[in-house]
């Protein structure tokens, strides 16, 4: 199967073959912090609201070097085609999970697929190259997503997000989730929201030996641990000022990794075998060029990445005046 874009370009799968992908993920939380949205319901009205912001973010992210756009509120807007086009990303549109999907219950399973159905032909109507299901705990319900983006004739990339328990909801381990998916067209399947890297990295290997089709990994930008698993079960750090005593979701910066964590997951998850890389909730354009740089490329954003050669007081550069080392002494 070839899936060239729209305009003639390589596709998902045909860029794939040739290497790794990069997809930044995250808006949500980006654009949150940015001052655009509100947590809580989250409904990303920034799209109405903000299409400029939302533009602006998806050109910060290819600046960085994501291989995709992904769609905002899941479906194509029309301000991410535009700058995607300003480089040579594709496009993706989105769905997730639903809230209201019932395991074993047929009425539920109708009404959810009749939702996938919708959002997927507002993103072909857009021209998306591909769709991500993403953040699915259930096994049905990633299925459900599944079929109706291979119905609509799309490359299906089927991110699946577990939470204490490493298993879906509906008691399939992740092996025998990932080896249904791609028994059933998904021609990329994985991980992403959720887990930060710690907790996600020791989840991969059993997915990768289950399927021979691409794998995907995308966590959150926060530092989960083994007794924490998930960025929703972080606990208080010590600062005593939590709303509900709680970090997630608006008092997670103590928890946020990183640069040089993610580029030490991005190469241990290459090296598992894992070619859909990126990073999901709590993602920075720095974080996605620091996937990029572990993959050994230069993006746009390399031009500005750190040099402490010529930094006033760390630097060791002779341009840097002696008076301003030997200062750093004491600091």
């Amino acid at each position: 199967m070839t899936d060239a874009t729209v305009a003639g370009g390589p596709g998902l799968l045909e860029r794939l073959a040739a290497g790794p992908v990069i997809c930044a993920e995250g808006y949500l939380f980006e654009i949150e912090r940015r001052g655009y949205l509100s947590a809580g319901a989250y409904v990303p009205e920034a799209v109405l609201d903000h299409p400029e912001v939302v533009a602006q973010l998806h050109r910060d992210f290819l600046h960085a070097g994501s291989d995709v756009m992904l769609a905002f509120t899941y479906y194509a807007h029309r301000e991410k085609l535009r700058a995607a086009q300003e480089g040579d990303a594709l496009v993706a549109g989105n769905v997730c999970n639903s809230n209201i999907f019932v395991d074993g219950d047929a009425e539920s399973a109708r009404t959810v697929r009749a939702m996938f159905d919708e959002q997927v032909a507002w993103a072909v109507d857009e021209g998306v190259d591909f769709i991500v299901a993403e953040t699915i705990s259930f096994l049905g319900e990633a299925l459900l997503a599944l079929d109706a983006i291979k119905a609509a004739g799309q490359p299906a990339v089927i991110n699946l997000a577990v939470h204490r328990d490493p298993n879906t909801r509906d008691g399939s381990s992740l092996a025998e989730a990932a080896k249904r998916l791609e028994d059933a067209g998904a021609d990329v399947v994985g991980l992403n929201c959720a887990r930060g890297p710690a907790s996600m990295l020791p989840l991969l290997g059993p997915i990768r030996e289950a399927v021979s089709c691409h794998v995907a990994a995308l966590p959150v930008a926060y530092r989960t641990s083994a007794d924490e698993p998930t960025f929703q079960s972080l606990s208080d750090p010590g600062c005593g000022c939590l709303p509900d005593g709680r970090p997630f979701p608006t008092a997670l910066d103590p928890f946020t990794v990183n640069r040089y964590e993610i580029e030490e997951f991005t190469r241990e998850a290459q090296a598992l075998g894992v070619n859909y890389l990126g990073v999901c909730c709590g993602a920075g354009p720095h974080h996605i060029r620091a996937v990029a740089e572990a993959l050994g490329r230069r993006p746009t954003a390399s031009k500005y990445s750190p040099d402490m050669t010529t930094h006033a007081f760390y630097g060791t550069s002779e341009k840097v005046p002696s008076k301003y080392k030997a200062f750093s002494k004491h600091l």
